[in-house]
């Protein structure tokens, strides 16, 4: 969307109008000296996407009072770029624009320029990519944003080349128009800038009407519109994985018992692991695919993509018994725990897309390199099955030639009995490219990134039954309790070279609570439970909207010291800590039976209620949470002790079932004392003749307990 801002737009169109482009005066390019070397003020930083720039000529700061203070003192604007260590294109700027001194010293005359990274400070990039989005309908990164030296934007865009290309102006043509309009027109950037301000800072009222049951059918009807039915997916291209949508239709699915939800969602799940997207050597997701077809990715790797994937193909295997998606699952996180895991157990953020200054390298394969390492025979059939090609089948973005590499994919649906016999030919192309140069690791820990891999973790390990996923859940848990807690028992965002920083935002306490109920419905370790709560209370304290009642910003009330104070409730790449909150609250409320959290979850969906009318599909994850509120939702209380046989049967037949829409609590002898502080109510339910007993409710209905096992399943079934 568009936003008309009157005078706003205006100004934009008379400083940068790319029609005027070709009338500017270029100046002589100054000589670059390959044998200068620079270093700016990100040298100290922590972020490895700060330490990639703390040698360009640039003269970047990080986001600071300095930075903020010498604007003020030489009276400039401020040059806002913000990208993240793994995003391809943000490095094609670098290289183009911020490691060209021609460049560079324009930017230093005329700017005061901050680099962020937006892993590390989401709080700022939410805010300025709505800035973007407002102004020119669209947003990305690398995020280009000029601002007032008191934060306020009065021109927004994304990747600009060294000099114009078609209609894309350049950066040596457009940093002249911004000095000249700064130096000419001052009065109006500044009004301007602020009326930009006050439409990213203006507030909206809840709904005083909850949403309505129609709304399940209305989301599934738009996935429908834009379903692929050849490919799977939503929409053309770029195709992005998504599968928090795929969570809904699994979930849409077992409320309204239709096929087509669950077609939908395993076709494309079936579709994904087929295609390039996948690693096939060495497992894991790239980030999207460029094509319909699910072959070309960006190869970029992200650890939440990681854990939401795994949490969809968990689901899936769960609901159909389907064997390839218990095996994806058991791929993506032996590329996790081999090669994106701390030695102290935290989860490393991403991988790079590019090595050796080639995006996808490390990646692909020449068909004589295969036939060499396996032989003739094995090195055919596996060629075969994965489309390799002598003339290779990977062609330059840019140019559409062929490269004689190819990048593997499967054409036909995964034959779980070929795969496991080709294995051992698969290890030894894996072996060889751990040989190349890898792509760069970025190794901060971000504790809202690693909240979704608890949740991944906790639930995969008690779905397939897989005590190595909890435990690394756990060690996970340990290592944020250990490290990403501050003095005053806060949580911090980043963890990196042994240092914690940057107070935690919505996502972190959000997620982190979502981690924590499903290592706790694993585990029943009741200390999982109690923390839940503890950061729950502190979200509701310190997040809340308390003037308007409407959600949760993205800050702390103790943290606002930026132009806007936002809420996040669209299920983006990952989900919004908004929507992670709402499950939360209604699981929570369940739990301990605290109606304090059913009131909170309401109050959410009336401030979700104008934005899921308006375009359901970007709230799949919300929709999820919805779903469990509507019901039919279970709440199952088992009474008996965890290492007794009976126990860990009935345990593995709840598990085994697809059932979205539950909370499961074990009551124990040790640890029955702490549950009926955290939840009074279980004060009731006992062992009936010494035997494990389980207590199903439904809807706020209780069946009789029981201690047969088929019994529990007949109840849940039905």
């Amino acid at each position: 969307m568009i936003w008309n801002l009157g005078s706003t737009i205006s100004l934009i169109l008379n400083i940068f109008l790319l029609t005027h482009c070709q009338s500017i005066q270029k100046k002589e390019p100054l000589m670059n000296d390959p044998n200068q070397t620079f270093t700016n003020n990100l040298i100290n930083e922590k972020s490895p996407y700060l330490l990639q720039h703390a040698h360009n000529p640039v003269n970047w700061y990080p986001w600071s009072d300095e930075a903020f203070k010498k604007a003020r003192t030489e009276n400039k604007p401020i040059f806002l770029s913000i990208g993240y260590s793994t995003c391809h294109w943000c490095h094609v700027m670098e290289h183009e624009s911020f490691e060209d001194i021609d460049v560079a010293k324009l930017m230093n005359e005329a700017f005061i320029s901050i680099k962020v990274d937006r892993e590390e400070r989401p709080d700022i990039d939410n805010i300025y990519m709505s800035v973007c989005q407002m102004l020119t309908g669209s947003g990305g990164w690398p995020l280009t944003v000029i601002m007032t030296p008191d934060q306020k934007p009065f021109f927004a865009g994304t990747y600009f080349p060294k000099h114009t290309r078609g209609n894309r102006i350049g950066m040596m043509e457009l940093i002249p128009k911004i000095q000249n309009a700064w130096m000419t027109q001052k009065d109006e950037i500044y009004k301007s800038a602020d009326e930009i301000t006050n439409r990213i800072s203006a507030q909206f009222v809840s709904s005083k009407e909850s949403i309505s049951e129609d709304i399940f059918d209305k989301a599934f009807k738009d996935f429908e519109n834009r379903y692929d039915e050849k490919y799977g997916g939503f929409g053309d291209r770029p195709k992005f994985p998504s599968p928090h949508n795929l969570s809904f239709l699994l979930g849409y699915n077992e409320k309204s018992k239709l096929q087509k939800p669950l077609d939908m969602a395993t076709k494309t799940l079936i579709e994904m692991r087929k295609g390039g997207i996948f690693d096939h050597i060495g497992y894991g997701f790239h980030r999207y695919s460029t094509d319909k077809k699910w072959f070309l990715p960006h190869f970029e790797k992200m650890l939440y993509d990681q854990a939401m994937l795994t949490i969809a193909y968990a689901d899936g295997y769960q609901q159909t018994k389907n064997s390839i998606f218990k095996k994806t699952v058991d791929e993506i996180l032996t590329y996790i725990l081999r090669d994106m895991v701390s030695p102290n157990g935290g989860f490393y953020s991403a991988e790079d897309a590019d090595s050796e200054g080639e995006e996808g390298k490390f990646y692909l394969w020449h068909k004589n390199e295969i036939l060499k390492l396996l032989g003739n025979e094995d090195g055919e059939l596996l060629s075969k099955l994965y489309n390799v090609d002598k003339n290779g089948n990977y062609f330059e973005e840019a140019t559409g030639h062929q490269t004689g590499t190819n990048h593997l994919y499967l054409s036909e649906e995964p034959n779980l009995e070929l795969l496991n016999k080709l294995n051992p030919k698969r290890e030894i192309l894996f072996a060889e490219r751990e040989k190349r140069i890898h792509p760069y690791k970025d190794d901060k820990i971000l504790t809202d990134w690693n909240g979704l891999m608890i949740a991944a973790l906790a639930k995969a390990g008690r779905i397939t039954n897989n005590k190595l996923y909890i435990e690394s859940a756990k060690k996970s848990v340990n290592f944020i309790y250990s490290n990403l807690v501050n003095e005053q028992s806060q949580l911090q965002h980043r963890f990196r070279d042994s240092e914690a920083a940057i107070s935690a935002q919505i996502d972190d306490y959000s997620f982190l609570i979502w981690g924590l109920l499903e290592l706790y419905e694993t585990t029943f370790d009741e200390n999982y439970l109690e923390k839940a709560i503890e950061l729950t209370d502190f979200l509701l304290l310190k997040f809340w909207d308390n003037d308007n009642n409407s959600g949760f910003y993205f800050t702390s009330s103790d943290n606002s010291n930026l132009i806007a104070r936002p809420k996040e409730f669209y299920d983006g790449a990952i989900p919004s800590g908004n929507s992670v909150m709402f499950s939360n609250l209604l699981k929570l409320s369940k739990l301990t039976a605290n109606s304090n959290y059913t009131d909170y979850a309401h109050k959410l969906e009336l401030a979700f209620k104008q934005f899921v009318d308006r375009a359901p599909t970007g709230f799949s994850q919300f929709l999820t949470g919805l779903l469990f509120s509507h019901g039919p939702s279970f709440e199952i209380i088992i009474a008996g002790e965890r290492e007794s046989n009976e126990t860990t049967e009935i345990l593995n037949a709840i598990n085994s079932i697809y059932l979205p829409n539950k909370v499961v609590m074990l009551i124990t002898e040790r640890n029955k004392d702490k549950l009926l502080r955290i939840a009074p109510f279980i004060k009731d339910y006992s062992k009936i003749d010494e035997r494990t007993t389980v207590y199903v409710c439904k809807n706020y209905v209780c069946n009789l307990p029981t201690n047969d096992k088929n019994k529990v399943l007949e109840l849940l079934k039905n």
